[in-house]
């Protein structure tokens, strides 16, 4: 059992007076000085401003971010509700324009790592020779602004030229990673019909090279809408190499169409409830404004900055790492397994790559812990300046781990946000102090806050509903094939009318930072009260013998009960010992209401295919639903185990 007596939530860096002095939100409130008298040097004042001036607080984004492009002359115009409101209505921009222009000609734009160690570069010069190219084929291929083309492609090079290319064009552009199965791309791409599909030839992970060409013709057969299907490789193999497609326009000169603020660069799609993936379709301009916003105030990147994220395609941290290019940073791309050849592979690439922004899942944190790797010791990451966290809730011990075994002095950040604005609404705040388990802030610009479930904003320490009550630039245009924005206002609206309900069950801190404790769409409910899964996992995760947990409500004698599933190391097993262990530990560290009724191992939880676990999945299964959007898990073939598990039957 863990030491019962836990470490007192506290402070565990702070920055120092010159970083504080060189950061851009010190910058940020000495011009808000000058143009406004008011001293806004504390982060809480500047939030606050920040969200009582959304025009101008955006407007302010822009131009320090040296946007190119018209801004016009209304930055912000409220409407009858959170979607009516619109930004910069009469601004011209186009995103690839802005996220090509800050680099040296010669300077490294991308590097590109792949899991068998190849290595490849960029220089600025070539990727804008090699964006104008893509544009041009496109172009050759009747694609025009409004017109979709998709990807489903590993984290490539060519990935990102092609997503540039179809934007300077204004194209919409939609992406998936290759470990989606020919149904559940189809399920996503065929909804936006698109003209023009980056594939790929194939893909390794963990060691495991994977064939995409057969699946590639099933799906192609499944979009009748491609004009043209291009492949990433080496071989033809009867499809066009992207190389060869590019060829006839080398030498192509750049050419920007610029679009109004509203128009739209991107689809993602959310695992969603029922049905088929919904469809988000979001402003591009919307994306780079607040994308720019979080590097540039929450991160404090600047252009000399090496920045690195661990994503795929299928996940909205490519479309955040991709506007990193925006400040002129080097991004670094790595497709495979983070855990391949070795656990210690990501900081092995921030130490050769001498990154200076190393951005990783709180669940990578957590395994690297029970590793017990320690970079500190191993690893040279003197130029490792910021370490964000996002996917999940990063616990205090993945705190506690970051600081005595990774790096002393290092700004981590924890990040919460999603898919559905493509940022973040609680993030890093460079000038303040990280305390244990906390995330810092809110963003600026974003009306952050906690409310109980009467609609009212909640006290400190009191756990609710996390939601925005203002509008931004990167909320949703709304959903494809959605016209009267019926599904869109379901998505997010109607918890609390007006109001964003993002789905996360949180609390604020007398520090002016944030505690989250999972998705309030997967908190339980134990003798009427509500319990977030993560503060479970916490407590259960630490005992040697516990791999992973994950706590499901299981529908029981009209009540709920909950119901703890564990994996557990090799070598170990779940005796009655180590159940009742688990349980005087939760009832002692957390509360009697956290106590399972049954602990049960399972061989594998599932888990999407960013890495998170799906309690709602196993959920239905276990209360006999169907499963809601099977095809968004990596290893589907998971739930089949918890089909009529005898033990849950008494």
């Amino acid at each position: 059992m863990p030491n019962s007596q836990q470490i007192p939530t506290g402070e565990l860096w702070e920055p120092s007076p010159e970083r504080v002095e060189a950061s851009s939100l010190s910058n940020l409130s000495e011009q808000l000085l000058l143009k406004t008298g008011r001293d806004l040097s504390k982060y809480p004042d500047l939030h606050q401003w920040s969200i009582e001036n959304l025009g101008d607080f955006w407007s302010q984004v822009w131009d320090d971010a040296e946007l190119i492009g018209e801004k016009g002359e209304i930055y912000f115009r409220p409407g009858k509700d959170f979607i009516d409101a619109d930004f910069f209505i009469d601004a011209k921009i186009n995103v690839a324009e802005n996220l090509l222009t800050k680099g040296k000609p010669h300077e490294i734009a991308i590097v590109s790592i792949m899991e068998d160690g190849t290595r490849r570069e960029i220089t600025w010069e070539k990727l804008r020779q090699d964006v104008a190219a893509t544009a041009f084929a496109l172009k050759a291929e009747g694609v025009e602004a409004g017109d979709r083309v998709v990807a489903w492609t590993p984290n490539l090079i060519e990935t990102i030229i092609f997503a540039l290319g179809a934007l300077s064009l204004g194209a919409i552009v939609s992406t998936s990673s290759p470990d989606f199965g020919p149904a559940a791309v189809v399920d996503r791409f065929g909804q936006i019909e698109p003209k023009i599909l980056l594939a790929a030839q194939k893909y390794s992970y963990g060691g495991r090279e994977f064939d995409c060409i057969s699946k590639l013709e099933e799906i192609t057969a499944a979009l009748p809408t491609l004009v043209k299907v291009v492949v990433v490789g080496d071989k033809n193999l009867g499809f066009t190499t992207f190389d060869q497609w590019i060829a006839p326009y080398a030498g192509s000169e750049l050419n920007f169409i610029r679009l109004p603020f509203s128009h739209p660069g991107f689809v993602l799609f959310s695992s969603g409830t029922t049905g088929k993936p919904k469809c988000i379709v979001h402003s591009g301009a919307g994306i780079l404004l607040k994308g720019v916003a979080e590097h540039l105030y929450q991160l404090d990147l600047k252009s000399h900055d090496k920045v690195f994220f661990f994503t795929t395609c299928g996940w909205m941290m490519w479309n955040w790492l991709a506007c990193v290019l925006v400040n002129g940073c080097t991004i670094v791309l790595y497709d495979g397994s983070p855990m391949f050849p070795g656990p210690s592979r990501l900081f092995d690439i921030a130490q050769d790559e001498r990154l200076t922004f190393l951005g990783v899942s709180a669940k990578f944190i957590d395994t690297s812990r029970k590793e017990s790797l320690s970079p500190m010791k191993t690893h040279n990451l003197s130029k490792l300046r910021t370490m964000a966290s996002t996917g999940s809730v990063l616990s205090p011990e993945g705190f506690d781990y970051v600081y005595q075994e990774i790096k002393s002095d290092i700004h981590l950040v924890s990040m919460s946000g999603g898919t559905d604005i493509c940022g973040c609404f609680l993030s890093g705040v460079p000038t303040a102090p990280v305390y244990r388990g906390e995330l810092q802030g809110p963003c600026l610009g974003m009306a952050t806050d906690v409310f109980n479930p009467t609609g009212q904003s909640a006290g400190i320490g009191e756990k609710g509903e996390l939601v925005c009550t203002a509008p931004l630039p990167s909320k949703p245009i709304g959903f494809w094939n959605d016209p009267d924005k019926t599904k869109y206002r379901a998505a997010y609206y109607e918890g609390f009318p007006g109001i964003w309900t993002h789905g996360d069950f949180a609390a604020k801190s007398k520090t002016g930072g944030f505690t989250l404790f999972g998705r309030s769409d997967a908190t339980l409910n134990s003798k009427g009260v509500r319990i977030g899964t993560a503060e479970i996992y916490r407590v259960v995760e630490t005992f040697e013998a516990v791999q992973e947990a994950m706590a499901v409500s299981q529908d029981w004698q009209s009540d709920t009960r909950v119901i703890l599933f564990v994996t557990l190391k090799a070598g170990f097993s779940l005796d009655e010992h180590l159940k009742q262990n688990i349980k005087q530990a939760l009832r002692t560290l957390a509360s009697p209401r956290h106590v399972p009724e049954l602990i049960i191992e399972a061989p594998e939880l599932p888990r999407t295919k960013s890495g998170k676990l799906v309690e709602l999945a196993v959920t239905d299964v276990i209360n006999g639903r169907a499963v809601r959007n099977r095809d968004a898990l990596a290893n589907p073939q998971a739930l089949d185990w918890y089909s009529n598990l005898e033990q849950l039957s008494v």
